[in-house]
């Protein structure tokens, strides 16, 4: 049987015929390495299981736990982790939704919400939007947590009395580190000591290499409340569907949870993600491997073309964070990269402090479009 290489094997004409934001936002002479979308066909047990569904118009309102039991099941056999009771789950459209519902759930207007910038930019804008005011605890020089920024934060964020909320991006993007189960149990730490209630994004999980940690599987987070997706380790962003976990101490908070916010994840959506996770595993792997070989390229042809690029190499995505400064395009090199190289990559303005000077490239894509892609980017300097 021939070894599935999903990453390379595909029409550059098909992604070209697209009709995602990824490809249709700009100009198609532009190579989008932005959006966290994947250039992959689908595995074929998720296009086996839609195709099921439509052929029998199965297209009405979901209906029954399979998508948390698929989720229980895989986190038991991947990460080890037991501790994902299906029936402390609730389900939500998707990731942002579902995070902004829990926030909602342990917090009022007005409130404080840390978070850990630079760090994905729906985690500033919704929060906004929810009424909640930003308090930031900066990564480290390292890109990692740095746990005396973030008790140092807590304890600003507290200081006028109201509870203080913790929304943690676990593995983290932009910078694609996982935090070990170490620092994780620092955080909770944390949160125990001053109150703080943690909701967590692990949306990219699934895509840790060599074991992902699970911020519920870790002692003293009972009170957390997580947010999970097979959207991003699988491609299924157009198939809106995640899974909100529950600690045993957040039952209350289950319980207070809307109807209106379990009613929006799509029908098809979650039998896509439930075949992902009950069968697509295979099709995981081949796209794990074939990140690791990008991760490879990628490191070569910065060092052949941009090697005043900075990229300490995070594994947990398929994001690479690369620090531009030194190339002299300004706060924002990204408009640089559009505009002259027609490469198109994720500011680093947006991901808050810690961005000016940085870009963040997707690299699921086949070797020969980030070859292309590098390349023009060294053409604007």
């Amino acid at each position: 049987m021939r070894p599935l290489h999903p990453l390379r094997d595909l029409d550059p004409e098909v992604l070209r015929h697209r009709t995602s934001i990824k490809w249709r936002l700009h100009a198609p002479d532009v190579l989008p390495l932005w959006v966290a979308e994947m250039d992959v066909m689908p595995a074929e047990p998720v296009v086996a299981a839609l195709t099921e569904a439509i052929a029998a118009g199965d297209t009405g309102y979901p209906y029954g736990n399979a998508y948390a039991e698929a989720f229980a099941d895989f986190a038991a056999t991947r990460w080890s982790w037991e501790g994902l009771d299906s029936t402390r789950t609730a389900y939500a459209a998707d990731l942002m939704t579902g995070l902004t519902e829990a926030i909602r759930l342990v917090s009022e207007p007005g409130d404080p919400v840390v978070v850990s910038p630079p760090v994905y930019p729906p985690f500033f804008r919704f929060t906004r939007h929810a009424g909640r005011t930003i308090v930031e605890a900066p990564l480290g020089e390292d890109e990692r947590l740095d746990l005396d920024t973030l008790e140092a934060a807590f304890i600003r964020a507290g200081v006028d009395g109201r509870p203080v909320t913790y929304l943690l991006c676990n593995p983290h993007n932009p910078t694609a580190v996982a935090p070990t189960a170490v620092e994780l149990a620092g955080v909770a730490a944390l949160a125990q000591t001053y109150g703080v209630r943690v909701v967590v994004d692990e949306i990219h999980g699934p895509l840790v290499p060599g074991g992902f940690v699970p911020y519920l599987s870790v002692e003293g987070t009972g009170d957390a409340i997580a947010v999970m997706s097979a959207s991003k380790a699988w491609n299924l962003a157009g198939a809106k569907a995640a899974v909100m976990v529950f600690g045993e101490r957040a039952a209350d908070d289950l319980a207070r949870l809307s109807v209106v916010v379990a009613d929006g994840p799509s029908h098809l959506g979650m039998i896509a993600h439930t075949a992902a996770l009950r069968h697509g595993t295979d099709w995981l792997d081949a796209v794990l491997s074939d990140l690791a070989d990008n991760r490879v390229l990628l490191a070569d042809l910065l060092t052949e073309h941009l090697p005043r690029v900075r990229w300490r190499q995070g594994t947990a995505t398929y994001l690479a964070w690369l620090d531009c400064r030194e190339l002299d395009l300004g706060d924002d090199p990204s408009s640089a990269f559009l505009d002259r190289g027609r490469v198109a990559v994720n500011s680093g303005l947006t991901f808050g402090t810690g961005g000016a000077g940085h870009v963040r490239l997707n690299y699921a894509t086949s070797p020969e479009i980030l070859t292309e892609a590098i390349v023009r980017m060294a053409s604007v300097v």
